[in-house]
């Protein structure tokens, strides 16, 4: 057992299933003990106290959890430590054994370097050592040491980071039965990446002030660069190299570096014969002539679906693909303009992208009678917005330019001394024009914004397409607030019309508490939060005691009002059945948009509280989610910061709102599997405990009960057409859906609703699903 929290000693040990069972940093920064990766599998690891999610940036067992129940870790008098399994088997080892080891001690220290210590402080092993996907600052990465990633589902990961043979520090993809490097460019030499090769020392380190330096020269710094920020350096599973900053007052991540700000070019990323796409996310496709070796896990590549004989009676033929792009291709690379043509050997690392650097077309060889559609050819989505936007201008994301070059040279001195009089003279004279225009336009600003508050200077989140508006002018606007579109617990929405004629939605918040600073802060996120499923933020007001942002007006309203018609909640809309493929289409774009927030924005939003009434419908019946961001400006609780306390709406709220876990992006995942549900099924979650015979049943019982029956169905029926879908469907579609489609549906808001949240899928890996059977069903039908 545990005999103190700052040390553990010769005999003792730390157990799976008690809590109480952990070590401590001298200042409380880190944790070392059992990570529950699930109700019943454990990790040994080390995280950071003080972030809102448990991230081990140490593991023993990374890939091989233990069961929570009898596991432990034991420290012994030789200074080994043994981490057992509940039956006794050793799952991990330091592989320690000195005569050294009087009063060993395992300690956790204040850098988060777990060590055993010997007679006299003597180190006899350290985590820092052994790294596992994260460097932590001022932990070394040396020659015979590397990053790997962890896949979702625990399993190694096919990427990392390491020195190569060349003594240079290299993120690699080892794909079965090859192995290539993808970061820094492997198409640019030596000298263009400003890299020393085969350096006599092999070293790469972070330090306290976010700047990491390799002996090969390799270098970059952290956007938000300075000491007294707690940061790590993950490989994360999509294989992009990604600097971390912590907030210490929210406990929330930031990305303050990346090696790639678009994924697509993480070679490797979609898997041998895959091609990475944007839609606009990254989404992986098979090139034409393949199909995918797992639809639910693209990253495991493409298989062809022909073969190649050595007869030559087979007929060949090239099909182009536009813009893209192979490590290796059984075909040729041809860059248009130059006449510079590259026969390749093998489908690795495709990406599809207009305008690459280099960019030219690839020519497949197939066989002539493989048919390939128009559909078929990858092509991105140019007017889709570019992957990880930087949603805060002070952090700017860019690849790591590793050059330290500076020009200089000696000026002529002889007319320094009249060139400067002279630039003198002109300086003042700017300064009194400066001066002059400043009055006229502070003058003018005063009358336009007459009672708002006077610390508008240094507020640089104002542009033009996101601006400050008054109380007055707001109050114009909507009419004094006359026409309410609706109401909810973050406040009332009024329809109103801008100056410039363009019609508006005006929501006056509710239970605002925060300091001026803190919600502009939170404003610019919202400010640069842009995707075509998310309602478009104009702008906002902030006289006090007036909180309120200012939207774009969204035609048919909410989705609730059209979803459930007959349940009396006004008029008009209502009367518009969705059909099915409007339905399947409010599933992907809310996906979509919900994947853009958690997924693609450096300040990473969670929505807290989706459902119907969050989600508008456009003049094409085109999904919008609205109230996003609201949740970390909405303090009605007074002092929590970190989104721990009950938040979202009965129905659709994540059992971990009301447990002690720590709210994370799931909880969207677990609202919108009810939302699924409810497209499907044309009513309300809520409502199905009514239609029970026990009417006292609670609505998370009779989901629970509709869930496992669902689950049941999905994983036995094995018919193209089971009668089970028809019978959970609304019936006002009159048996007029898409089977594959609901098949999915149904499948995804299963996992996606599942009690333990590690089994949830991501809202990206969601989209991709509904996209995937999107895809299918329009070759279907070519």
């Amino acid at each position: 057992m545990l005999t103190s929290d700052e040390f553990l000693s010769p005999g003792s040990y730390l157990s799976a299933e008690r809590r109480s069972d952990v070590l401590y940093s001298p200042d409380g920064a880190f944790t070392c003990g059992f990570y529950n990766i699930s109700p019943n599998a454990s990790i040994f690891s080390v995280w950071f106290s003080n972030s809102t999610e448990m991230i081990p940036v140490w593991s023993a067992n990374p890939f091989r959890p233990v069961y929570t129940r009898g596991s432990r870790v034991r420290l012994h008098r030789d200074g080994s430590m043994v981490l057992h399994d509940y039956n006794g088997q050793i799952v991990w080892t330091n592989n320690v054994s000195s005569s050294d080891a009087q009063d060993a001690r395992l300690l956790l220290l204040g850098s988060g370097n777990l060590v055993v210590r010997g007679k006299g402080d003597f180190i006899l092993w350290q985590s820092f050592d052994s790294p596992t996907d994260t460097l932590l600052p001022n932990q070394n990465i040396t020659g015979n040491l590397k990053l790997v990633t962890t896949s979702k589902s625990s399993v190694p990961g096919h990427y990392s980071f390491h020195f190569d043979d060349e003594h240079l520090l290299t993120l690699f993809d080892d794909e079965k039965d090859i192995s290539f490097i993808y970061w820094p460019n492997p198409f640019i030499n030596i000298w263009e990446k400003k890299r020393v090769s085969f350096s006599s020392t092999t070293l790469g380190v972070l330090d306290s002030w976010g700047n990491f330096l390799g002996s090969d020269n390799a270098s970059f710094v952290a956007a938000d660069r300075g000491p007294g920020i707690m940061r790590r350096l993950t490989l994360d599973y999509d294989g992009n190299l990604r600097l971390y900053s912590l907030n210490k007052t929210e406990g929330t991540w930031t990305v303050t570096w990346m090696a790639f700000t678009q994924l697509c070019y993480v070679r490797g990323l979609c898997g041998m014969n895959g091609i990475c796409v944007y839609t606009p996310i990254p989404a992986c496709t098979c090139a034409p002539g393949h199909e995918m070796v797992d639809p639910i896990d693209r990253g495991k590549g493409c298989t062809p679906r022909f073969r190649v004989s050595c007869d030559e009676s087979q007929k060949m033929q090239f099909v182009k693909l536009p813009s893209t792009n192979f490590l290796g291709c059984k075909g040729f690379f041809y860059v248009e303009g130059s006449g510079d043509c590259y026969p390749k050997s093998s489908l690795v690392g495709g990406v599809t992208v207009q305008g690459m650097p280099g960019s030219g077309s690839t020519y497949l060889k197939l066989p002539e009678d493989i048919e390939v559609p128009e559909s078929s050819i990858p092509r991105s989505q140019p007017s889709g917005p570019r992957y990880s936007p930087h949603c805060r201008p002070e952090n700017q994301y860019f690849i790591a330019n590793f050059s330290d070059a500076s020009t200089g040279g000696q000026s002529r001195p002889q007319y320094s001394y009249f060139y400067g009089f002279l630039s003198a003279i002109f300086l003042v004279e700017v300064i009194f024009v400066a001066l002059g225009w400043w009055f006229i336009l502070r003058r003018e600003s005063r009358r336009q914004l007459a009672g708002v508050w006077p610390a508008e200077s240094g507020y640089e989140m104002v542009t033009s397409h996101f601006r400050r508006y008054s109380y007055p002018e707001l109050q114009r606007a909507t009419g004094n607030f006359k026409d309410e579109l609706g109401k909810g617990a973050s406040g009332a929405v009024y329809k109103g019309a801008l100056k410039d004629k363009r019609a508006v939605a005006v929501k006056r918040l509710a239970g605002i508490d925060q300091c001026e600073q803190e919600f502009q802060h939170e404003l610019s996120v919202i400010s640069k939060v842009y995707h075509m499923n998310l309602v478009r933020v104009w702008g906002f007001c902030s006289d006090d005691p007036h909180r309120m942002l200012v939207s774009e007006y969204v035609e048919n309203g909410s989705l609730d009002k059209i979803l459930f018609a007959g349940e009396g909640e006004g008029e008009g809309s209502h009367h518009v059945l969705l059909d099915w493929k409007q339905r399947f289409r409010v599933a992907l774009g809310v996906a979509k948009g919900l994947a853009y927030l958690h997924h693609e924005c450096l300040e990473w939003v969670i929505h807290c509280d989706v459902k119907p009434e969050n989600i508008l419908l456009d003049e094409n019946l085109e999904p919008k989610i609205t109230d996003f961001g609201l949740a970390k400006l909405l303090n009605r609780a007074g002092s929590n910061k970190n989104a721990s306390r009950i938040c979202g709406t009965r129905g659709y709220m994540a059992p971990e709102w009301v447990s002690s876990l720590p709210i994370t992006a799931k909880v969207d995942v677990y609202s919108f599997g009810v939302v699924l549900l409810e497209l499907l099924n044309g009513s309300r979650v809520s409502e199905w405990a009514r239609t029970t015979e026990d009417e006292d049943d609670e609505v998370r019982v009779v989901l629970r009960r509709v869930v496992r029956m669902l689950a049941k169905n999905v994983k036995l029926t094995q018919d193209s057409r089971p009668p089970w879908i028809a019978d959970f469907i609304d019936s006002r579609l009159n048996g007029h859906f898409d089977y594959s489609q609901a098949r999915t549906m149904a499948a995804l808001a299963v996992s996606c609703v599942d009690e333990d949240r590690s089994k949830r899928p991501t809202m990206e890996s969601a989209a991709q699903m509904l996209l995937s059977v999107d895809e299918e069903s329009v070759l279907t039908k070519n």
